[in-house]
C-alpha cells in the first residue's frame, strides 16, 4: 500500500521532496552527509551513460524526420538566433547586476602578475567541431562533434533516399532502444538528488558561502531575473502562451538541472518535460541537445560578466567601456562550444578574465563555491533550452498547444510511457 502511494505522487513532487530532504540532512549532519555523495554519483554516472549514444540516435532521427528542405533550414536559424539573442541578453543582465552590486566590499588582493590582453582564435573553435575520429568522439563523450557528425548523416540519408532506408530504421530503433532506457534511468532522480543535495549542503555548509555571500547572491539575482523575465517574457509575448504553465512543467528538470550542475545530465528530465509541454520529439531531440552545447546563458552570458567584473573589484582594478564590451562580447560568443558539464565554466571565465587582461589567480579565489554558482548557471541553461523548444516550436507549428495546457496531474506516468 505505501508503496503504490508513493508511485503516485506526481514526479516533480518526489523530485523537489528529495531536494528539501537533502538539503536538511546537509544542515542537521554536516559533513557526515557527505557520505551519501555515491547515491548523486550513482544517478550522474547513469546520466552520463545515455549520453553519447541518445544525443547521436535523437539527432539523426531528429533531421531525418523533419527531412531535408526549408523547413529544416528555418527551423536551424531560428534556434540558432534564439540562443545568441538570449545569450547577449544574458551577458547584459550579467554586466548590469556586477556594476550595480559592491561584490568586493572591503577586500583588497595583489596580483601577482599583470596579463596581456588575449583574444583567442575562433579559427579553432571550428576546427574543434570536426571530429577527427567520430568513434573516439563517441567514446570521449565529445558531445558538440557527435552533434556535427550525428547532423552530417541526418543529412546524408534524406539525400541518399530509399537505399539509406535500412540504417535510417536501424537508427531509429536505436532511438527508442535508449529512449526507454532513459525512461528507467530517470526513475533514480529523487535518489541521486537527495545524495547530491545532502553532499553539497554537507561539504560546503551555510558558513563558507557567507564571505562570497554578495557573489553568490549577484549570480543568482542575475540568473533569476533572466529566467522569470527574459525566459517568461518570451513564453507570454513570442509564443503567446502561459509562462506559469512552462514553469510548472519545467520544474522536474529545472530541479534535476539544479543538483547535477549538468545541462547534459538534465538532457533526459528537460526532454520528458518538453514532450509535456506538447513540443514534438523531432523537434526536442533537435534543440534539447545542441542546446546543451551552445545555449549557455549561465555559463557563457551571467557568470563570466559578473565573475569578471568581481575580480576586477578585489584586486581593485577598474574597468572602462571598452572592458565591458570586451566581456559580453566574449561572453556571448566564447559561450558557443562549452562543454554541458559540472565545472566548465570555469574554463569559460578563464578566456573572459584573459580579453579584458584580468589576473586568472582570482578564479582561485571564487573556486571554493563554484559548485553553488554552477547550480544555478545550469538550471538557467536548461529553461533556456526549453523555452527555445518551446517559443520556436510553436511558431514552426511543432507544438500542441493543447498539450501544453494539459494538467498533467502524474508527471511520472509520462516517463512510464
Amino acid at each position: 500500500m505505501m508503496w503504490q502511494t508513493i508511485k503516485n505522487i506526481p514526479f516533480w513532487q518526489k523530485v523537489l521532496a528529495a531536494f528539501i530532504l537533502g538539503a536538511g540532512v546537509g544542515v542537521v549532519f554536516g559533513e557526515s552527509a557527505t557520505v551519501l555523495k555515491p547515491l548523486g554519483d550513482l544517478f550522474i554516472s547513469a546520466i552520463k551513460m545515455l549520453v553519447a549514444p541518445l544525443i547521436f540516435c535523437a539527432i539523426v532521427v531528429s533531421i531525418t524526420s523533419l527531412g531535408s528542405g526549408v523547413s529544416l533550414k528555418r527551423l536551424s536559424f531560428k534556434t540558432l538566433a534564439m540562443f545568441m539573442f538570449t545569450g547577449t541578453i544574458a551577458s547584459i543582465i550579467g554586466l548590469t547586476i556586477g556594476s550595480v552590486i559592491d561584490m568586493g566590499g572591503s577586500m583588497e588582493l595583489v596580483a601577482t602578475e599583470v596579463r596581456e590582453r588575449n583574444v583567442p582564435g575562433f579559427a579553432q573553435v571550428l576546427l574543434d567541431m570536426i571530429p577527427v575520429n567520430p568513434f573516439a568522439s563517441l567514446a570521449e563523450g565529445k558531445v558538440l562533434q557527435i552533434i556535427i557528425f550525428a547532423a552530417l548523416i541526418g543529412i546524408a540519408i534524406n539525400k541518399v533516399g530509399d537505399k539509406a532506408e535500412p540504417l535510417k530504421r536501424t537508427i531509429e530503433a536505436g532511438a527508442e532502444v535508449m529512449f526507454q532506457l532513459t525512461r528507467m534511468v530517470l526513475q533514480l532522480t529523487p535518489i541521486g538528488v537527495f545524495g547530491l543535495m545532502a553532499w553539497v549542503v554537507g561539504e560546503y555548509g551555510l558558513s563558507t558561502l557567507l564571505p562570497l555571500g554578495k557573489f553568490i547572491g549577484a549570480i543568482y539575482i542575475a540568473a533569476l531575473i533572466h529566467i522569470i523575465f527574459v525566459y517568461g517574457g518570451l513564453v507570454k509575448f513570442a509564443a503567446k502562451l502561459s509562462p506559469v504553465q512552462f514553469f510548472r512543467k519545467a520544474i522536474p528538470a529545472q530541479i534535476v538541472a539544479f543538483t547535477t550542475a549538468s545541462s547534459f545530465g538534465t538532457l533526459p528530465a528537460s526532454t520528458r518535460c518538453t514532450e509535456s509541454m506538447g513540443v514534438s520529439k523531432r523537434y526536442g531531440a533537435f534543440v534539447l541537445p545542441l542546446g546543451a552545447t551552445m545555449n549557455m546563458d549561465g555559463c557563457g552570458g551571467i557568470y563570466p560578466a559578473i565573475a569578471a567584473i568581481f575580480i576586477a573589484q578585489i584586486y581593485g582594478i577598474p574597468l572602462d567601456m571598452t572592458d565591458y564590451l570586451l566581456i559580453a562580447v566574449t561572453a556571448t560568443v566564447a559561450s558557443v562550444g562549452t562543454a554541458g558539464v559540472p565545472g566548465s565554466a570555469m574554463v569559460m571565465l578563464t578566456v573572459t578574465l584573459g580579453v579584458v587582461g584580468l589576473p586568472l589567480e582570482g578564479i582561485a579565489f571564487i573556486a571554493a563555491v563554484d559548485r553553488i554558482i554552477d547550480m544555478i548557471r545550469t538550471a538557467t541553461n536548461v529553461t533556456g533550452d526549453m523555452m527555445t523548444a518551446v517559443v520556436i516550436g510553436k511558431s514552426e507549428g511543432q507544438l500542441d498547444e493543447q498539450q501544453f495546457y494539459t494538467q498533467e496531474t502524474e508527471q511520472v506516468e509520462q516517463v512510464r510511457s
